[in-house]
């Protein structure tokens, strides 16, 4: 049996434990690395450091403003201090490394804010987003500091196109970003405009956009476009309007000639003049032109420097000047006004007949082609220079006028009116017009004096009618006492008949000066002889 108090040995037990890592521990394993990983990304990312000027910090704001080109972010504000010249602020901008290719010589910064001007709103977005910075790139050396633009440069990205310059001595209304108008459609704007070399016009640059920069050919005309163009012209008034934003702003527009083919294409930086006005611009040059100058008598009021010259109303010319001469040996005052003819106007009907101009005109001018002033138009009252053949005109050429030859001319229709109705005004001055109405006042106080008199006569002539009926009444019944037959009868009976007579003539003429009293005067007129 066995022992319960039997006392049994053991032997000792070896717990073998193997070390292992917690769980917890990964969490910031991670969190290094994570943060290892995005601290080399941020430097990896980061790129150059800039600064830039800027006359005001209206908008900006540190770590909030941004950087962009095409609207895609590249840098972002980091300080935004003062100036040593205590008038403009440096901005600091931390630079992605991607846009270390932007940062060249000639680059271009502003900053984008909402603006609202003639030609439309722009940087709406800014509304929500506040303002941020955008740059235009450029050629030129690396460089790191800049100095920003006060306001948007016109072409705000590398837009494909060409730039020309356009010549004026007006500048008007036009400005950086004026439209350029092609058939109405905006192909371009104005980038700089600046005094010439030799400061007697203004040179504007213009850019206009692809593929409406081919239509600029050897011939194309550019002229003001103000919106409305009313003018008033010896052809009476004119009015052309254009696009609404022309109106508001001004404008320029252009037209291509239908002359010149693709070959004329002129390249960049061709420079061509600028016109005020559409009609200007229609005007075609002419090589070979005469001039001459022309003395008219009459007042010149209404004829202005490019009214027309016309022979027979076709357009063969222009005036060019008018002055004011004063001869101080006689105290003469002459009108000299200078005109350009243009033969290359008239067709040739014989062209195989050789003869200058110049002797043509002459010809014409011996057969009595004579200049004379015409009203254009009766609303404006402009004058015309009209040519036309006056055989029988007298010509008196006055002294040769410098280098021009002088056409002669002839009294306007309405100049030889008034020249005859002062003749006939002189002629009713020179009457005796005082003794003459001294005249007419005593005749009409004789005649009053006369009507009078015949008043008192026919009030006689009346009384003596009453009378006479007086008497035949008296006499015809004297005339009953006697027998019928009898030798004194019957010349009472005659007697009474002579008297009636008489008194019937008397009573005639009695109604007649009644009814006529100036016949006294002048007579009995023919009807009343009737």
């Amino acid at each position: 049996m066995t022992d319960l108090n039997e006392t049994y040995e053991a032997d000792e037990v070896t717990l073998n434990k193997k070390s292992e890592l917690s769980l917890i521990w990964f969490l910031p394993i991670i969190a290094v690395l994570v943060s290892g990983w995005l601290i080399y990304k941020s430097f990896s990312e980061k790129g150059e450091v800039i600064t830039i000027s800027f006359p005001t910090a209206e908008g900006l704001e540190i770590d909030k403003t941004k950087i962009k080109y095409l609207d895609v972010e590249i840098g972002k504000v980091t300080a935004i201090n003062i100036n040593n010249d205590l008038k403009t602020i440096v901005v600091t901008a931390q630079m992605n490394n991607s846009s270390s290719e932007y940062l060249k010589e000639n680059t271009q910064f502003w900053v984008v804010r909402p603006q609202v001007g003639l030609g439309g709103i722009s940087g709406l977005g800014t509304l929500l987003s506040g303002a941020y910075i955008e740059l235009k790139p450029s050629n030129g050396e690396h460089k790191h500091d800049f100095i920003g633009l006060n306001n948007p440069p016109p072409l705000k990205t590398n837009a494909e196109g060409k730039e020309f310059i356009l010549e004026t001595n007006n500048l008007g209304s036009m400005r950086t970003g004026t439209p350029i108008n092609f058939h109405g459609i905006n192909v371009g704007q104005v980038l700089t405009h600046e005094l010439s070399a030799a400061a007697n016009a203004i040179r504007l640059t213009i850019f206009i956009n692809k593929p409406y920069d081919q239509f600029i050919r050897k011939n194309t005309r550019f002229w003001i476009d103000s919106g409305v163009d009313l003018s008033a012209s010896a052809d009476g008034f004119k009015v052309r309007t254009g696009p609404l934003i022309s109106l508001l702003s001004g404008g320029i527009a252009f037209r291509a000639s239908s002359d010149d083919g693709i070959d004329s294409i002129q390249p960049e930086n061709t420079l061509y003049p600028l016109f005020d006005t559409y009609d200007a611009s229609t005007q075609i040059t002419y090589t070979n032109t005469l001039h001459y100058v022309m003395y008219f008598n009459g007042s010149v009021r209404g004829l202005t420097e490019g009214a027309p010259v016309q022979l027979r109303g076709y357009p063969v010319g222009k005036v060019l000047s008018i002055n004011l001469e004063l001869d101080e040996k006689t105290a003469e005052i002459r009108i000299p006004v200078i005109v350009e003819l243009q033969p290359e106007r008239i067709k040739e009907v014989h062209p195989d007949v050789k003869i200058s101009p110049e002797n043509m005109v002459s010809q014409l001018i011996e057969k009595g082609l004579r200049a004379q002033l015409q009203t254009g138009s009766l609303l404006t009252g402009q004058l015309l220079v009209d040519l036309d053949f006056h055989p029988k005109s007298k010509i008196t050429l006055n002294p040769k006028h410098g280098l021009y030859a002088e056409f002669p001319t002839t009294a306007s229709s309405l100049d030889q009116f008034t020249h005859s109705a002062n003749i006939i005004m002189d002629k009713i001055a020179k009457l005796p017009l005082d003794n003459l109405t001294e005249e007419i006042n005593k005749t009409l106080r004789g005649l009053q004096g006369t009507t009078t008199a015949a008043t008192a006569t026919l009030n006689s002539v009346q009384g003596t009618m009453g009378t006479a009926d007086k008497t035949l009444n008296t006499a015809q019944k004297a005339l009953s006492n006697f027998e019928a037959g009898a030798t004194t009868h019957y010349q009472l009976e005659q007697l009474l008949q002579e008297l009636t007579q008489a008194a019937g003539s008397v009573k005639q003429l009695t109604d007649y000066l009644a009814q006529h009293p100036e016949s006294v005067v002048r007579g009995k007129s023919e009807e009343g002889e009737k």
